[in-house]
């Protein structure tokens, strides 16, 4: 086993062959199905696997293209958490690979033993930072028997570069509730700590933060962070005004109050008071990216604030001095 983690640390000069002729694509990843190994495509990754009779397997996943939540590492770290220990449970912490750049995609790599269901093996991940975006493709094996094959596919993987969105300014006018629309409207972002959205199940702690803009002027911001150990709750409440002119919004509040709970969210607090009032002005832009609406909030003095938080967004590749919250209605679920 041990000889087979320097195979396949060995893979970390994985070539992105960005200009290789291939012959079939998912997403935004272009490949070369290994011959002979079955495939079966889903709606969020595509699977390849192989068997031989004395046991010996390989399955590989890759998945569909994901936003990025930070660097290489940051991502790699992130899916590591969420990808590899939801598939298997791992002995160690991942053994890094060589950081490998191929043109604007950058790679991060690591791999570790695994056991699952009596079967041991080595986990092995690789991740793809590029424009704003992030690839992940998993191996799970238990042998070097299918190496060449193995690194034939992910020498042959390319990636697309993704369209550049164009900004959506705000509308003259807009009925309330609609995409376009800033009142009326639910806007959240939202995570986990040392993971990703959509993997809440796997991480230490989840966060929330929305925006409900009101017609008449008036606007509400929650904040919610919830982690497994107690105090297990964490709230934030601020209501206030907010006045839009042009592509520039100034959000003035008039009341700001913070809650933690040890338990529930119906217990008594344990801890309650005030918090600082804090007016920040931002360029206001609406984007729509994967037939979803967002708002995107940049601070117009360049600067993080509390309210929001740390800056995460991306563009194109680009780290941005902004915040990205999408539509989502009254329950925190996503409006396509």
């Amino acid at each position: 086993m041990k000889r087979f983690i320097c195979v396949a640390i060995g893979l970390s000069s994985l070539c992105l062959n960005l200009f290789a002729q291939t012959s079939e694509t998912f997403d935004i990843s272009s490949f070369r199905s290994p011959k002979g190994w079955s495939k079966q495509a889903g709606q969020d990754a595509i699977q390849f696997s192989t068997t031989d009779n004395a046991n010996n397997f390989c399955l590989v996943t890759l998945f569909k293209s994901v936003p990025s939540i930070g660097s290489p590492q940051q991502n790699f770290d992130a899916s590591w958490k969420t990808i590899v220990k939801e598939a298997v449970t791992v002995s160690s912490a991942p053994q890094m690979m060589d950081a490998d750049n191929k043109g604007e995609w950058l790679l991060a790599g690591g791999s570790a033993p695994f056991e699952k269901d009596g079967a041991k093996g080595v986990a092995l991940l690789y991740t793809a930072t590029g424009y704003g975006k992030m690839v992940n493709a998993l191996v799970l094996t238990n042998t070097q028997a299918f190496e060449p094959e193995l690194t034939a596919f992910l020498n042959s993987i390319s990636f697309k570069k993704p369209e550049a969105a164009k900004p959506v300014q705000p509308p003259v006018a807009a009925p309330n509730g609609s995409g376009r629309s800033l009142a009326g409207n639910f806007w959240k972002q939202g995570g986990v700590q040392g993971g990703m959205l959509g993997h809440s199940g796997l991480s230490t702690a989840t966060f929330s933060k929305t925006y409900y803009f009101a017609p008449d002027g008036t606007y509400k911001f929650f904040t919610e962070n919830m982690q497994l150990a107690a105090p297990k709750y964490y709230l934030e409440n601020e209501d206030g005004t907010y006045k839009v002119s042009g592509n520039t919004i100034t959000i003035a509040p008039k009341h700001a109050t913070f809650s933690q709970y040890r338990l529930s969210r119906t217990d008594p607090p344990i801890k309650s008071g005030n918090l600082p009032l804090l007016n920040v002005q931002y360029k206001l832009e609406f984007w729509l990216y994967d037939d979803v609406w967002r708002i995107l909030l940049s601070p117009v003095d360049g600067n993080e604030n509390k309210r929001d938080g740390g800056f995460s967004f991306y563009r194109n590749g680009e780290p941005q001095r902004t915040y990205q919250y999408m539509r989502v209605n009254a329950h925190g679920v996503l409006i396509h």
